[in-house]
Protein backbone atom coordinates (compact mmCIF):
# COMPACT_ATOMS: atom_id res chain seq x y z
CA UNK A 1 0.00 0.00 0.00
CA UNK A 2 2.65 2.56 0.93
CA UNK A 3 4.39 1.99 -2.89
CA UNK A 4 1.36 2.74 -4.32
CA UNK A 5 0.80 5.96 -2.13
CA UNK A 6 4.56 7.54 -2.50
CA UNK A 7 3.66 8.84 -6.61
CA UNK A 8 0.38 10.52 -5.19
CA UNK A 9 2.56 11.95 -2.53
CA UNK A 10 5.12 13.25 -4.65
CA UNK A 11 3.22 14.75 -7.28
CA UNK A 12 2.59 18.29 -5.63
CA UNK A 13 6.54 18.52 -5.62
CA UNK A 14 6.69 17.23 -8.97
CA UNK A 15 3.96 20.18 -9.92
CA UNK A 16 6.02 22.64 -8.23
CA UNK A 17 9.07 21.68 -9.71
CA UNK A 18 7.78 21.99 -13.43
CA UNK A 19 8.88 25.01 -14.99
CA UNK A 20 8.43 26.52 -18.05
CA UNK A 21 10.99 25.55 -20.76
CA UNK A 22 12.48 27.95 -23.35
CA UNK A 23 15.70 26.96 -25.89
CA UNK A 24 18.19 29.86 -27.01
CA UNK A 25 20.56 28.50 -29.93
CA UNK A 26 23.92 30.02 -30.26
CA UNK A 27 24.89 29.76 -33.91
CA UNK A 28 27.13 31.93 -36.01
CA UNK A 29 28.13 33.41 -32.60
CA UNK A 30 24.48 34.77 -32.52
CA UNK A 31 21.79 34.10 -30.22
CA UNK A 32 18.92 32.85 -31.62
CA UNK A 33 16.35 34.10 -30.64
CA UNK A 34 17.63 37.45 -30.19
CA UNK A 35 14.44 38.50 -28.45
CA UNK A 36 12.63 35.77 -26.00
CA UNK A 37 9.23 36.86 -24.68
CA UNK A 38 8.30 34.61 -21.33
CA UNK A 39 5.63 35.60 -18.36
CA UNK A 40 6.48 37.87 -15.58
CA UNK A 41 6.36 36.49 -12.33
CA UNK A 42 6.92 33.16 -12.89
CA UNK A 43 10.37 30.96 -12.50
CA UNK A 44 11.99 29.68 -16.37
CA UNK A 45 13.85 27.14 -17.42
CA UNK A 46 16.25 28.26 -20.40
CA UNK A 47 18.12 25.32 -22.30
CA UNK A 48 20.86 26.83 -24.12
CA UNK A 49 22.27 25.58 -26.88
CA UNK A 50 25.79 25.71 -28.44
CA UNK A 51 26.02 24.96 -32.05
CA UNK A 52 29.41 26.59 -32.58
CA UNK A 53 32.18 24.81 -32.49
CA UNK A 54 33.76 27.35 -29.68
CA UNK A 55 32.41 28.26 -26.53
CA UNK A 56 30.36 31.27 -25.59
CA UNK A 57 29.58 32.82 -22.56
CA UNK A 58 25.83 33.23 -21.66
CA UNK A 59 26.11 37.03 -19.63
CA UNK A 60 23.78 38.89 -18.32
CA UNK A 61 24.25 41.66 -15.43
CA UNK A 62 20.05 41.97 -15.03
CA UNK A 63 19.57 38.26 -14.58
CA UNK A 64 22.92 38.29 -12.29
CA UNK A 65 23.86 35.01 -14.75
CA UNK A 66 27.21 34.12 -16.14
CA UNK A 67 28.07 30.67 -17.81
CA UNK A 68 29.94 29.52 -20.30
CA UNK A 69 29.03 26.95 -22.70
CA UNK A 70 31.53 24.53 -24.33
CA UNK A 71 31.53 24.32 -28.49
CA UNK A 72 28.54 21.99 -29.40
CA UNK A 73 27.31 22.13 -25.48
CA UNK A 74 24.41 23.08 -23.86
CA UNK A 75 23.16 23.98 -20.73
CA UNK A 76 20.58 24.64 -18.28
CA UNK A 77 20.13 28.37 -16.47
CA UNK A 78 16.97 28.89 -14.27
CA UNK A 79 16.46 32.26 -14.20
CA UNK A 80 12.88 34.42 -12.32
CA UNK A 81 10.51 34.92 -11.02
CA UNK A 82 11.09 38.00 -13.02
CA UNK A 83 9.30 41.54 -12.65
CA UNK A 84 7.90 42.83 -15.64
CA UNK A 85 10.31 44.56 -18.36
CA UNK A 86 13.29 43.64 -20.39
CA UNK A 87 16.56 41.91 -19.41
CA UNK A 88 19.74 41.93 -21.51
CA UNK A 89 22.38 39.46 -22.22
CA UNK A 90 25.11 38.82 -24.21
CA UNK A 91 28.07 36.81 -25.29
CA UNK A 92 31.09 37.40 -23.74
CA UNK A 93 33.14 36.02 -25.93
CA UNK A 94 31.68 37.45 -29.30
CA UNK A 95 30.21 41.03 -27.70
CA UNK A 96 29.61 42.61 -31.57
CA UNK A 97 27.20 40.12 -32.35
CA UNK A 98 25.85 37.44 -29.48
CA UNK A 99 23.29 39.93 -28.05
CA UNK A 100 20.04 39.57 -26.64
CA UNK A 101 16.61 40.16 -24.51
CA UNK A 102 14.58 38.83 -22.28
CA UNK A 103 11.20 40.56 -22.16
CA UNK A 104 9.07 39.42 -19.07
CA UNK A 105 5.10 40.15 -19.49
Amino acid sequence: MAKILIPFLLFPLLAIAADEEYTIQIQNHRFIPEQLIVPANKKIKLLIENKDATPEEFESYELNREKVITGNGKTTIYIGPLSPGKYPYFGDFNQATANGLIIAK
